[in-house]
């Protein structure tokens, strides 16, 4: 099935409860993702926002709930392959000694999916998807950090994905190259239908590109809604997280 044909999965969590060490991190979560929804689950740090993202790719096991992907529990055989799960880690993590076209095609590769030539075709296709066309024999460091972001979202695209999660996707990066790592993603989005899990806690990127928001904090969710919905929020935690600034010296005047 080629990426034009794919369709995003439906996501079900319910009643999802994680502890260590006896200290509750996940709260009786529950939600619930369209097929091609953009979902963005936002909130301050220690919030439960990544450990919610490890479940979601089974990185981590619940200690109760269950997560259903399209009707199916995450924990039975295949699942992840059935459904080409992807994940762009906050880091990037690109192997170093390895080009950008290795490092995007090494799943493909590894596997012997499929021959070289047709890999180099594969990895050379989506690199352009995200902008970086001609990268293929350059060095992770010769990348700035947007660069990097964009090549482990292709490396991401190479199982053609229907469930693609992102960790914080704009973390350390400049205000410019954050908007063009949100505007990949959006266009991603509506070339393939894939549906996106979207963690962060920025902002400016949870309302430019979400179609619904999770407000998370101290492990539970408090709100899901559109960004419109979500910005007139009635609880004072984010009330205050959503209006903060850095406007010092104005604070300092009054």
């Amino acid at each position: 099935m080629n990426s034009t044909q794919r369709r995003g999965v439906g996501i079900q969590v319910r009643g999802l409860r994680k502890s260590y060490d006896g200290q509750l991190v996940l709260r009786d979560i529950s939600f619930e993702v369209a097929p091609g929804e953009i979902f963005v689950i936002m909130g301050p740090s220690g919030s439960g926002k990544s450990v919610l993202l490890k479940h979601l790719i089974g990185l981590e096991k619940p200690d109760a709930g269950e997560i259903l992907i399209d009707n199916e529990s995450i924990s039975s055989p295949g699942l992840m392959d059935r459904h080409r799960i992807a994940m762009v880690f906050q880091s990037s993590a690109l192997l170093n000694s390895l080009t950008v076209g290795e490092n995007v095609g090494l799943y493909l590769s590894e596997h012997r999916l499929k021959p070289p030539a047709e890999i180099e075709k594969i990895v050379a296709e989506k690199l352009e998807l995200v902008g970086l066309a001609g990268a293929q024999n350059k060095l992770p460091s010769e990348l700035s950090g947007g660069m990097k972001k964009r090549a482990a979202l292709a490396r991401a695209l190479v199982v053609e994905p229907e469930l693609l999660l992102y960790d914080e996707p704009t973390s350390e990066l400049d205000p410019l190259m954050a908007v063009t790592v949100a505007e990949e993603i959006l266009k991603l989005n509506r070339r393939m239908s894939v549906t996106s899990v979207v963690v962060t806690h920025d902002r400016d990127l949870a309302f430019g590109i979400a179609d619904r928001i999770a407000l998370i904090h101290n492990g539970s969710i408090y709100s899901i809604g559109t960004p419109e919905e979500v910005r007139n929020t009635t609880h004072p935690l984010f009330q205050r997280f959503l209006a903060a600034d850095f406007n010092l010296k104005q604070s300092d005047k009054s």
